[in-house]
């Protein structure tokens, strides 16, 4: 590129914009150009910042791998934006990996060379250090977010105007979304979790916009360019892109407008491009008038939160079934370790501890069925209702041929409800998937706490199992170690717990044709789903895994238990085992020496009844 025209492309980026022709040739002394090819690594998480990438062509994703080898998909980055700015100001290590999505051409300044250039030329440096510390300042206002929106942060100063029913604004021309969603983002800066938070319901919406667009197509309502370029556009975003424009609060009043809008603005803007035309042209492409042809948000925005739920049971159940088969394994490595079982936190009869995780495996394996059930109940939607479910603004056919479509792109069983009016302000189907996420909550704390009992101690309480330790537990006592993932577990089990009751009243005070608070339902509820998936994950790996039994201590508390007396009831008698269990209690003596004595059995008769294969399940009673 002759130098030119690389100044220009400069001017262009936030980093350089404010740089005179002369200070541009001197950052243009510095840069390499490097293609990628697709899927090729730019860097890699905890790896040492060495360069400034800026994007010529082709796209670029952020994203992070966890501790158990799972993917996170961050952000992408286009022509214009740029990354790794930070290796100038520390050597801190990359936080993040990147990866070309397709063949890339990318500049690349190795951070030592512009800082060696910035130190012989003052004037640049702190036109360059106050870039890169407001691009930084804005990173961190937006830390609240799960969407690293790093890609968002990159404004050139380019704008374009739009205008709604309340006027005109100025819209950063980078942005896909347009004046409905910048005025949703700031009227509603609540929680600090935005749609991008949660994939799921950006493709679940792109779902929903494409079945639209054919439909409408088919009913020869759309003409074939429009339905082309906004089915390009809602594949795009199945994809997995451009989910930083995706920036409403999932807090929200309206019913979900401002959502519907954000996604009919960024699939409108995407289509324009497709086009060749510029955003913001919707003389060409209208997020009203096309992209939400024979819709309202009030059937568009709950389908999709459905599909997206559907969609968002499937990870959360797998995750169940591979925490319910971590107990199994528990179970069967410890069938034939012998402890005492409890009641009321008193001993009752003997068990193996076998069979308390297998109990574990089986209350957890029940919920995987209730999910299921209650995540179909997701798989009835209202498309065609429009605004209150009379279908104004819909054609007749319209339903019927929106269906088709949405069955093929998310290869669910999705059918119509049968009522489009009661369809439309029912959220019946939330409170029913919200009780089922709590029911496993439920249960999950449940055994939470009894592991945090059977581990407690080790000297002063039962220590009958041993949790891996993950990290010191205090401050102030030294070698003390806490259950601290089992305590967490039980703080999201207490969440979800609450949110089911957010889920509850804000179905309750529904009114009339509409119930208005279902955003406040769907982001308690992907909150749920999410807290669940995660804890579970940090359950098995950091806990269950490594779960170890005391089989000694497991054996004295056995032959110290009065609990064994039980054992013997059918054999001498109700009021003999009492008198033996309350001598025992008094002198400390064991309820075997105690049988013995008094001459009511022999040590032959005694061991067989006391032999754990006899007192862990049911045998013929002589």
């Amino acid at each position: 590129m002759e130098n030119g025209k690389l100044k220009t492309f400069l001017k262009k980026t936030e980093l350089f914009q404010s740089l005179e022709d002369s200070e541009l040739q001197e950052i243009i002394s510095v840069i390499n150009k490097k293609t990628y090819k697709k899927d090729e690594i730019l860097f890699e998480e905890n790896f040492e910042r060495k360069n400034i990438y800026i994007i010529k062509s082709g796209e670029v994703e952020l994203f992070k791998r966890s501790a158990f080898g799972a993917i996170t998909h961050i952000t992408q980055f286009q022509k214009y934006d740029f990354i790794g700015e930070g290796a100038v100001v520390d050597d801190s290590p990359h936080s993040t990996s990147a990866k070309a999505l397709c063949k890339s051409e990318i500049y690349v300044i190795r951070a030592n060379d512009l800082k060696k250039l910035l130190s012989k030329n003052g004037s640049l440096a702190i036109k360059i250090f106050t870039e890169i510390s407001q691009i930084i300042s804005r990173r961190m206002s937006h830390a609240a977010t799960r969407l690293i929106n790093v890609g968002a942060q990159y404004v050139s100063g380019r704008s374009r105007k739009e205008h709604d029913l309340l006027g005109y604004r100025n819209v950063p021309d980078e942005f896909y979304y347009g004046i409905q969603t910048l005025r949703a983002r700031e009227n509603f800066n609540i929680s600090g979790i935005n749609i991008s938070f949660f994939p799921s319901i950006i493709e679940a919406f792109a779902a929903v916009k494409k079945a639209a667009a054919l439909a409408n197509n088919e009913l020869g309502l759309l003409p074939d360019n429009l339905k082309d370029a906004i089915v390009f556009a809602c594949d795009e975003l199945l994809k997995g892109k451009h989910r930083k424009q995706f920036v409403v609060d999932m807090i929200q009043g309206g019913a979900g407008t401002s959502s519907n809008m954000n996604a009919n603005e960024v699939i409108a803007n995407l289509a324009l491009e497709y086009m060749g035309k510029e955003k913001g042209q919707y003389e060409y492409c209208h997020p009203n008038n096309h992209v939400n042809l024979s819709q309202s948000t009030n059937d568009s925005y709950p389908t999709a939160v459905k599909i997206a739920l559907k969609k968002s049971s499937i990870p959360l159940i797998k995750e169940l079934e591979l925490l319910v088969k971590a107990f199994k394994e528990k179970g069967r490595e410890f069938k034939n370790i012998l402890k005492m079982g409890r009641t009321q936190l008193q001993d009752a009869v003997p068990m193996t501890l076998g069979q308390e995780f297998d109990a574990y495996a089986v209350t957890l394996e029940e919920e995987i069925e209730r999910i299921n059930q209650n995540a179909d109940l997701m798989l009835k939607v209202n498309m065609g209702a429009t605004a209150i479910g009379t279908g104004i603004n819909s054609d007749p056919r319209y339903s019927k041929i929106v269906i088709k479509y949405l069955r093929k792109i998310t290869g669910l069983d999705i059918s119509l409800a049968e009522n489009l009016v009661e369809a439309t302000q029912d959220t019946g189907s939330f409170v029913m998937f919200s009780s089922a996420l709590k029911r496993l909550s439920v249960k999950l704390s449940k055994i939470m706490n009894d592991l945090r009992l059977l581990s407690s101690g080790p000297r002063a309480g039962l220590n009958e199992i041993n949790l891996p330790a993950v990290q010191p537990g205090s401050s102030i006592m030294p070698g003390k170690v806490n259950p601290v993932i089992p305590e967490v577990v039980n703080q999201v089990a207490f969440k979800v717990i609450g949110n089911d009751l957010t889920v509850t009243m804000a179905a309750e005070a529904g009114q009339l044709e509409l119930n208005v608070f279902e955003p406040v339902i769907v982001q308690s509820l992907f909150e749920s789903i999410e807290m669940l998936k995660n804890a579970m994950t940090i359950l098995r790996h950091k806990t269950i895994k490594g779960i170890t039994a005391n089989k000694e201590r497991l054996e004295e508390m056995v032959k110290n238990s009065i609990g064994i007396v039980t054992a013997l009831n059918p054999v001498i008698g109700y009021e003999n085992s009492s008198n033996i269990a309350k001598e025992a209690l008094e002198t400390g003596k064991s309820v075997y020496d105690l049988t013995l004595e008094k001459g009511l059995l022999t040590e032959k008769e005694l061991k067989e009844i006391l032999s754990p294969e006899n007192m862990i399940k049911p045998h013929k009673m002589k």
